[in-house]
């Protein structure tokens, strides 16, 4: 992945600096000794200052000196020998009594108290005494206020410089500890970027986002594959062939993935095929998040994608076989009904046969419903069975009643008891035959979910305008995300107990189809209820049943 930052700029060391500045400070004042020098040769008084021309050549072989010793590689404290035969030069300049002469002394004064407190002192004396010792050597001298302005002067000048040294000093260190720092977090942020960059780029779903201008600015390895195996995916244009999670629907363009996520739009798990080729699509389930920055202001959004074609084609195939199954299974149970209801039908039968006859009729009946549900439950839409009931006026009471009546032996096999103490009247516009499947299957499931000894209470009422039935145990309950799925087809919370993960799915499927709703709540370890809202009497016309 790019870097983020440029490294930041390396400052020399002092020791670097050193040649420099020794050359660059010699080499000024030298300048400034030349120009004096040479406008000094058409006056005719250097003549008579032989002192003038020996302070120049000591001038002259220090910036020689500045220019040709490797200053860096021997103790700093050596170059201070530069200054000082500058300060020895002025004086002897300074003999001459050439006007201003004495303020080159500020040159050497500064560069001195640069280097530290001690040469600072040693600057201020060397000047200030070398000044005094050439004032001895002036004809007709004279004690005035200048033998003191000068070195107060000088002083200042010393002192200015070796305060802005300290704080130049000062600045650098901490310039150079905020660069070590600096650099040390853009080292971090660098192999935090590089290991992210290797963790996205090994999982197997992709990750893209999109900047808050609507650029892309990271796209992943698996991505990337994606883009090889779908060419059309990532574009917003009109040629895009995009289905939605039936594999059928084609997306209008303002519903597709990537034009939501550019309106800055949230979605989790959304299904939606691409065209591969002219026989062939591929499914990707996908999930964008906004972000934000650490100011709160919208920073793009991620996409992450996650190839779930062979899921899919499972799902698909195994809905297939159910229906299969169950379309297989109709035929020979209607041809046992109608031998049943032969046997009923025939008035020679004995009594107790009879009844055994009627119970294995009225069973099969139910096996046939359940088939049926099975079936109407594989071929119908992702969210919904597709129940068709018949309702009628009818008791909730009787129909909980003969179901515990109907699965007494079973629950009496683990000596489990059902209290119907609390079912009471309770009048309902349903459909017997599949509100007698959903009790069904919610006491038997109460019965294998349930401890050996344990209690199931089914109780009733209803307002007048809805009803409700409960069927509550003693058994083994359920965890949170367990019933956050239960309702969800062929999900089963205990694999140790035989099923399909269908019986939950169908009826709240048969509820729906009534209007009506099913809800469950448990804690792990103490049981669950089931609560079941129904219709108590037909909607006028023009009404609503009631929520």
């Amino acid at each position: 992945m790019r870097r983020l930052f440029d490294a930041p700029h390396r400052q020399l060391p002092l020791t670097e600096l050193r040649d420099r500045v020794a050359a660059n400070n010699q080499l000024l004042l030298t300048a400034i000794v030349a120009v004096i020098f040479l406008s000094g040769i058409p006056s005719g008084w250097l003549a008579d200052a032989p002192q003038f021309a020996a302070g120049v050549v000591i001038v002259v072989v220090a910036a020689v000196a500045s220019l040709a010793v490797p200053w860096s590689r021997i103790h700093p404290s050596w170059v201070a020998a530069i200054p000082l035969f500058d300060i020895v030069a002025i004086g002897l300049m300074r003999t001459s009594d050439v006007p201003g002469i004495g303020l080159l002394w500020a040159f050497p004064t500064m560069w001195l108290s640069s280097m530290g407190r001690i040469w600072f002192v040693v600057a201020c004396v060397g000047s200030i005494g070398a000044y005094w010792i050439a004032l001895l050597f002036v004809p007709d001298f004279e004690l005035t206020w200048a033998v003191v302005v000068l070195p107060a002067v000088v002083i200042a000048i010393g002192a200015s410089t070796f305060n802005a040294t300290r704080r130049f000093l000062a600045q650098r260190s901490l310039l150079d500890a905020q660069t070590e720092r600096l650099t040390a977090a853009l080292r971090h942020a660098s192999r935090q970027e590089q290991l992210l960059t290797e963790v996205l780029d090994t999982v197997d779903f992709g990750v893209l986002r999109v900047g808050s201008s609507g650029e892309i600015t990271f796209v992943n390895d698996a991505l990337g594959r994606f883009q090889q195996r779908i060419p059309e995916f990532g574009r917003v244009d009109g040629a895009e062939q995009i289905f939605a999670a039936d594999g059928q629907t084609p997306l209008r363009p303002e519903e597709r993935p990537l034009a939501r996520i550019m309106r800055g739009e949230s979605f989790s798990d959304v299904v939606v095929w691409y065209a591969v080729s002219d026989s062939r699509r591929a499914a990707l389930s996908l999930t964008a998040r906004r972000m934000k920055d650490a100011d709160g202001r919208p920073a793009g959004v991620v996409l992450v994608a996650r190839d779930v074609t062979e899921e899919r084609t499972a799902l698909k195939a195994r809905d297939s076989l159910v229906a299969s199954v169950s379309h297989e299974l109709r035929t020979p149970l209607t041809s046992i009904i109608g031998y049943l209801e032969l046997v009923l039908d025939n008035e020679d039968v004995a009594e107790a046969v009879h009844r055994q006859v009627d119970v294995a009729y009225r069973n099969s009946e139910r096996l046939l419903g359940i088939v049926s549900g099975i079936l109407a439950a594989s071929t119908a839409s992702r969210m919904s069975a597709e129940v068709t009931v018949s309702p009628v006026d009818h008791d909730l009471a009787e129909l909980l009643r003969s179901s515990a009546s109907d699965l007494g032996p079973v629950a009496r096999e683990r000596a489990i008891r059902i209290d119907t103490s609390d079912v009471i009247e309770t009048p309902a516009y349903i459909d017997p035959a599949r509100i007698r499947q959903v009790v069904d299957n919610l006491i038997s499931n109460a019965i294998k979910f349930n401890r050996d000894g344990g209690s199931i209470v089914l109780g009733s009422s209803t307002d007048g305008t809805n009803s409700w039935f409960l069927v509550r145990d003693s058994g083994i309950g359920l965890s949170t995300e367990d019933q956050d799925r239960l309702f969800e087809r062929f999900f089963r919370a205990e694999t140790g107990v035989a099923g399909t993960g269908l019986g939950l799915a169908i009826s709240r499927e048969i509820v729906r189809a009534h209007g009506g709703d099913i809800t469950v709540s448990s804690t792990l370890g103490l049981g669950t209820t089931f609560m079941v809202k129904l219709p108590a009497y037909a909607a006028a016309p023009g009404e609503e049943t009631a929520p």
